[in-house]
């Protein structure tokens, strides 16, 4: 249970799963901004749905609100019930960042507490993408714009998801206020070499190693990703992919993946433990983002970033927001099997200078820690 300081401003951050056993960008974002927001003076409620029960201390107070294989309608109710049922304590600010377990919470909200919504992506575009059925995707566009009515004023970590916000659901644009993600450089950061990071691993000492965390889903693009590989196997015969990550897609690209004649070049980890991933970005001479849409921002580049490693992205979203000032060269000119095969090809080639290591620290450390990002963030959610 957090301290209680009388002193000290309260925040509830209301978000979608308990990110140690539930691994996701939004899950990652809202848990380390939750540790950082305490470290900076200030009380935290974290309402998220499947909080173990083994975790019963923490710096801030968790409420969980439902567990998530509970039936959908029960499992709004438990939520809404469960978020009742909490300690009353005086508030300052409201910090939703789920759309889906925020609906049931508005009835109960403060009225005179101002409500911000951090946007992480577009619900139901993202379910219209992948295929949803459209009852689906109207069910979820329909509990977006609930939510977002009730809000008074809203974060985005891009420019993209800025104009997606405005353009797609109506948000005035004097509403949003744009500020990118963070990243934990006490977490991610090169204290390996390369070579004892691969011995962690068991992975190939003698090739060159690409490395990507994707949700095996179309969007991410990771079909187009071993297209590129297969293209210019002849010329990087070297080469070896670690995927890291679940989805409903793996079975369709391992098969497509033995179709192109990588078998003994790609490697599916499944999921990834977490703290194998610092190690993971620090193994790899690369990391690669070949999303196809709906990248709002790419916490990913800032860790790979933060562990030393350089990290190459198509144009989606707000993915070149992040490395246009550092590097461009690590953006492809499209989402094309090509554009990332002829990228691929000349970085390591070395036709085109990576950054090092140092840079690539330095970068992330400077631009997007997470106390500079987190005062930025207390600041918004806590004006009057």
């Amino acid at each position: 249970m957090a301290n209680q300081k009388s002193s000290c401003p309260r925040i509830v951050n209301v978000g979608n799963g308990w990110f140690p056993t539930n691994p996701g960008g939004l899950n990652r974002y809202i848990y380390e901004l939750s540790n950082e927001l305490v470290n900076q003076e200030t009380e935290v409620e974290l309402c998220v749905v499947g909080i173990p029960d083994s975790v019963v201390a923490s710096k801030y107070d968790l409420i969980k609100l439902a567990e998530p294989e509970t039936p959908f309608l029960k499992r709004l109710w438990v939520t809404r019930r469960n978020f009742q049922a909490r300690p009353s304590q005086p508030l300052h600010g409201i910090n939703l960042h789920f759309a889906l377990y925020s609906l049931p919470l508005l009835s109960s909200l403060p009225t005179d507490i101002p409500i911000t919504f951090t946007f992480h992506g577009p619900w139901a575009i993202e379910s219209s993408i992948e295929n949803s059925n459209a009852l689906d995707v109207w069910v979820k566009r329909w509990v977006e714009l609930q939510v977002y009515r009730r809000c008074d004023r809203f974060i985005v970590l891009s420019r993209a998801f800025q104009k997606i916000l405005h353009e797609k659901y109506g948000i005035p644009i004097e509403k949003i206020h744009l500020i990118p993600g963070g990243v934990d450089t006490q977490r991610f950061k090169s204290d390996l070499t390369r070579q004892e990071a691969r011995t962690q691993l068991n992975w190939p000492q003698d090739r060159q190693i690409l490395f990507t965390p994707r949700r095996l889903v179309n969007r991410m693009g990771i079909d187009r990703l071993l297209e590129a590989m297969a293209q210019i196997k002849s010329i990087v015969p070297d080469l070896w992919l670690a995927i890291a990550g679940k989805g409903r897609l793996r079975e369709d690209l391992e098969l497509h993946s033995a179709a192109l004649g990588l078998a003994n070049d790609v490697k599916f980890l499944g999921f990834l433990p977490d703290e194998q991933l610092p190690i993971a970005y620090q193994a790899a001479d690369l990391s690669v983002i070949p999303s196809r849409a709906l990248e709002g921002f790419g916490l990913i580049l800032l860790e790979s970033l933060a562990s030393g490693t350089p990290v190459m992205c198509t144009p989606v979203g707000g993915m070149p927001e992040v490395l246009e000032n550092f590097s461009p060269d690590l953006i492809t000119d499209s989402t094309s099997t090509d554009a990332i095969a002829s990228r691929l090809e000349s970085l390591l080639k070395g036709d085109i200078n990576m950054p090092t290591r140092e840079a690539c620290r330095d970068y992330a450390a400077t631009h997007f820690n997470w106390p500079k990002i987190t005062q930025q963030v207390r600041q918004v959610v806590l004006a009057p």
